[in-house]
């Protein structure tokens, strides 16, 4: 049976002319007239008819349903597993969304509003597509029949305050020695990567590094989906994937955009994610004078990170494996590895120096390790030992910062 606001909603749809663009204001006018006439009829109380609008405009609009967990700033991650069923992350924790429904076509209608939103196709063709909000959430949507249930859509919600070091200190994410000892090797353009798994916060830790780029530097961040939320970057260049549409326009991709920023004169070159063969194109760029490149990927451990970077580069260009090696071990300077603990925390694991190749595999040099004191009220509580001090000191002696360490 069809809800009172859905058939106001199809009596302002009667009533628009679609062959102009309508402002949000005049929308909302429109909608506010056509629930008095309706509630002349039905009575309704002024709560009942402000809720109708609200509705019938995030329909319109908005995301529908999903506005109310959208304006949450509590809620990270929205799940949609088809029209049945909605989940929430709410302090790390997940639970059902039980106060509204979607139906199969209001779910696709909600779908392509994102997609078009962001002039972005997903259709039978192409059913699956990374995307961002208009507020930088990263959506992840996947059509059925290729997710069996129903139409999928996941979205990661990004603070709109930004993150800080000093804030993650705060949050016991990291310790004050690290969190300034990692300001002075961005500072000093040390090439650093940062690896975890799902949701440990990699664009967030690097979102808080940016901000130790000096202002003079020429970045140029390059995205599937721009997400970055660079703070303080006056000479910013932000890049973005495109996939090929029906309408003739060519894919663009990762490595199509890191060789375009080479020849736009980047003194940094920030990669969002690595995830194939473009890392191959990053490490060029690291090893051809953009000192201060930051990048991010999946991994378990900073061990299984250069293991993935390996496989990866071999995807990228067919040549020897010490090729491989060499060009990693020449261009990434420093790798961090995130985690998120049992406690639904997220901290800084390990921060480790790469240096050189013994017996075939790349060498670690481990500069901090969280390590656990215990559990009191069911937080995890620990120290960053620092178990070994910097051996390539030479960009932060070039750019005459002190290191005591």
């Amino acid at each position: 049976m069809e809800a009172p606001w859905q058939e106001i909603k199809r009596q302002v749809m009667d009533g628009l002319d679609m062959s102009r663009e309508f402002t949000d204001e005049e929308l909302r006018e429109r909608i506010a007239l056509a629930v008095r006439g309706y509630s002349k009829e039905k009575l309704l109380s002024l709560k009942v008819r402000e809720s109708y609008e609200e509705q019938i405009f995030n329909s319109f609009r908005r995301l529908d349903v999903l506005q109310e967990l959208l304006d949450d700033p509590e809620v990270t991650e929205i799940m949609v597993n088809g029209e049945a069923h909605i989940f929430y992350e709410k302090e790390g924790a997940l639970f059902p969304w039980t106060k509204a429904e979607l139906s199969r076509e209001r779910l696709g209608d909600m779908i392509q509003q994102i997609a078009g939103s962001a002039n972005r196709a997903v259709n039978e063709a192409n059913p699956i597509l990374d995307t961002r909000l208009s507020d930088g959430s990263r959506v992840n949507i996947v059509l059925e029949p290729v997710s069996v249930e129903g139409s999928c859509v996941s979205i990661r919600k990004f603070s709109k305050k930004p993150m800080t070091l000093e804030r993650m200190m705060e949050l016991a994410s990291l310790s004050g020695e690290v969190a300034e000892f990692l300001e002075l090797l961005v500072q000093a353009g040390y090439n650093i990567f940062i690896s975890g798994g799902t949701g440990s916060g990699k664009t967030t830790f690097l979102n808080a590094l940016s901000a130790y780029i000096p202002k003079t530097d020429r970045v140029i961040t390059i995205e599937d989906s721009a997400e970055l939320q660079f703070q303080d970057v006056p000479n910013l260049v932000r890049l973005e994937t495109r996939n090929a549409n029906g309408q003739g326009a060519e894919e663009i991709n990762i490595r199509d955009l890191i060789r375009t920023a080479l020849r736009m004169r980047p003194d940094r070159i920030v990669v969002g994610e690595v995830r194939g063969a473009e890392a191959w194109d990053m490490f060029q760029a690291m090893n051809t004078g953009h000192d201060g490149s930051l990048s991010t990927g999946h991994a378990n451990s900073a061990r299984d990170m250069l293991l993935r970077l390996e496989t990866m580069m071999a995807m990228g260009e067919k040549v020897d494996f010490s090729v491989i090696q060499r060009q990693i071990v020449t261009g990434l300077d420093i790798l961090i590895h995130l985690g998120r603990m049992r406690d639904r925390t997220r901290k800084v694991l390990q921060v480790s120096e790469v240096c050189g190749i013994k017996n075939g595999e790349i060498c670690l040099n481990t500069l901090y390790q969280f390590q656990e004191t215990g559990v009191k009220g069911e937080k995890v509580h620990g120290i960053w030992k620092k178990e070994s001090s910097l051996q390539n000191r030479q960009k932060l002696e070039e750019k005459g910062l002190a290191y005591s360490g």
